[in-house]
């Protein structure tokens, strides 16, 4: 099977963008954006690379598309830990009645926003490692 190279560096190239957006997020103290775009960035990467071995990703949490990877022989490693991290900032960081009182960003913090993009980071490294393995076959 061939690897849509189009594909997967087109999903790659949003993840990368949105881990730029989320750094600038940090830097200016926007703890709760900065973790769900450090989600969305991973989710990106993980669906590019499925898109890319030919597989139409469904759904946004990065646990279950690292699933996917690891059922097709992919070495996720880690990567699992971090997706599981990550996918606990896709709706908490952006609606108010996931939590009892108060709105999200009073509950994030510069710490867990760092944390959440070292996380993405991991992930988007690894993808860039499996693809590049595939795209050297």
């Amino acid at each position: 099977m061939a690897f849509d190279r189009r594909e997967y560096e087109r999903w790659l190239r949003q993840a990368r963008h949105t881990l730029e957006s989320a750094r600038e997020d940090l830097e200016n103290e926007s703890y709760d954006w900065a973790c769900f775009k450090a989600q969305q960035a991973a989710e990106y990467a993980a669906k590019g690379l499925l898109y890319g071995l030919g597989s139409i990703p469904t759904g946004h949490s990065i646990l279950r598309l690292m699933g996917r990877l690891k059922r097709r022989g992919i070495d996720v490693g880690e990567a699992l830990k971090h997706a599981r991290a990550l996918d606990r900032h896709y709706i908490p960081t952006r609606y108010p009645n996931a939590y009892p009182d108060g709105s999200p960003y009073e509950y994030y913090d510069r710490e867990t926003a760092e944390e959440a993009l070292s996380m993405a980071g991991r992930i988007l490294e690894m993808i860039e490692e499996v693809a590049r393995r595939w795209l050297e076959r």
